[in-house]
């Protein structure tokens, strides 16, 4: 049991008290000085105790005092009311932790006084009711923002995704809410629009997972980043390939949401070719030429850490020479093929992994609809008819959210052998150690990452598999 002293004054000290008495246990003992009839309740507990002088007096404050309080707590409605009981407490008790409401923006060399700034306080309640705000937790824990609640907005990349898929690293769902029912975290449960997350975790990362549930439709290659970067070797490159991967490029540029293509350009040659890129030097277009380093592997690297990436435009030859580079800079890649961009008619999914592809699902709906491509799963999962089953669920639930038709097709064969010659595909792949570490053994394999390189000559796009998360 505890003994607290309460000086109260005002309307909103009654309001506190009146709290404080509906919701108490009945344990501590309370001891309230009000000498005004607005600040009492109306229902006075035997646990409370009522003095009705003005704190401010030192003489009657110290009768009070001679008894061992834990806290004092100051809500009163007068900046000198509260300025002279703080000081008439400090020369009776030193030492006694004291909260106050504060007003008026009071500032006190005192280590065991707390000030509550009201208007901090309503501000930030507020601002809690404002669309695509994230609600902090601020009366528990540190109240910096490890605990958040988030709401799942239709259309998000979160939406009808099962937590299981999720990866949480320095941050866990602590919680689920629909129509207000608490739900506990389950591998299994399935998140849908208008659910409430509830999030713990490191305040940064719960930052970047709120807006990376909150990410709309149409906006690839955000989260990633905001520029499509095309690197150009003029001496390991043909100039064929070249101007076709910047065609392309540009093309990428023109109908998805990238604010600027860059174009980076070593060991320049002087050539027809040369000049002309450096013509596409722009408003939307960035050509930048380094004279000085050589190494592709290094010029990309450097260039990711600088550089608002969001999609990486590679050719075959160089996505095969650089994969394991390419892994490690986790982001997307854009793959060319052989038989033009211009034909590209129908985004294909291999279906063999049901966690990797459900984590990329909304990626494949969000470039397909900009691209304006038809979407066809094959479900080809030999062993797994339950993943099957549920990767299907999860397809059909995102085709209602996208508005965009997704056929769903149960391959009982392996559907490479009629794809490989299709020209009008966009293949999607999930960008996991199982494509960076392929190798002529896979070919005995029946996982679909591990077989990517049965669809070379196809345009490609590899989906870092961690990067949203």
């Amino acid at each position: 049991m505890k003994k607290i002293l309460i000086l109260a004054d005002g309307i909103l000290a009654k309001y506190f008290l009146e709290r404080v008495i509906s919701s108490q246990d009945g344990e501590n003992q309370y001891s309230v000085i009000a000498y005004r009839e607005i600040s009492t309740p109306d229902i006075k507990p035997e646990n409370f105790k009522f003095y009705d002088f003005d704190p401010t007096s030192y003489d009657k404050l110290s009768l009070v005092l001679n008894d061992e309080f834990y806290q004092v707590m100051i809500i009163v409605s007068n900046k000198i009311d509260a300025l002279s009981s703080y000081k008439n407490i400090r020369k009776l008790n030193k030492e006694i932790q004291i909260v106050m409401l504060d007003r008026w923006g009071l500032k006190f060399d005192d280590i065991r006084i707390y000030l509550l700034d009201s208007r901090e306080v309503l501000a930030s309640r507020f601002l809690d009711y404002l669309p695509d705000m994230p609600v902090i937790a601020q009366n528990v824990g540190m109240g910096k923002g490890e605990i958040m609640e988030i709401r799942i907005p239709s259309g998000s990349s979160y939406a009808y995704r099962h937590l299981g898929s999720i990866i949480q690293r320095k941050w866990r769902i602590a919680a689920i809410y629909r129509a207000n029912q608490l739900m506990l975290p389950r591998d299994s449960l399935m998140i849908q629009p208008s659910d409430v997350m509830l999030s713990v975790g490191d305040p940064n990362v719960l930052r970047s997972v709120y807006k990376s549930v909150k990410v709309e439709i149409g906006q690839f290659p955000h989260p990633f980043g905001q520029i499509i970067y095309c690197l150009v070797d003029m001496l390991h490159i043909s100039e064929n390939d070249i101007e076709i991967m910047i065609n392309d490029a540009m093309l990428l540029h023109s109908k998805i949401n990238s604010k600027k293509l860059y174009i980076k350009i070593i060991n320049p040659t002087c050539s027809k070719l040369f000049e002309k890129i450096k013509g596409y030097e722009g408003k939307y277009i960035n050509v930048q030429i380094d004279y000085y380093n050589t190494k592709a592997s290094k010029v990309i690297q450097d260039d990711v850490k600088n550089i608002d990436i969001g999609l990486i435009v590679v050719g075959k030859d160089f996505f095969a020479r650089y994969t394991k580079i390419l892994f490690e800079l986790r982001k997307p890649i854009f793959k060319i093929g052989v038989w033009g961009f211009a034909d590209l008619n129908e985004a294909v999914i291999l279906s063999s992994n049901s966690e990797n592809i459900e984590k990329e699902s909304s990626v494949i709906f969000d470039l397909s609809s900009l691209l304006d491509l038809k979407i066809k799963l094959y479900d080809f999962n030999p062993k797994n008819i339950e993943s099957q089953d549920k990767i299907s669920e999860h397809f059909k639930n995102l085709s209602k959210i996208f508005n965009k038709d997704v056929e769903i097709i149960d391959s009982k064969t392996n559907p490479l052998i009629r794809l490989r010659h299709k020209k009008d595909i966009l293949q999607f792949v999930p960008f996991s150690k199982k494509v960076e570490k392929a190798n002529i053994f896979s070919i005995f394999s029946t996982d679909m990452e591990k077989l990517y390189f049965k669809l070379s000559q196809s345009y490609q796009v590899f989906i870092p598999v961690t990067a949203n998360e």
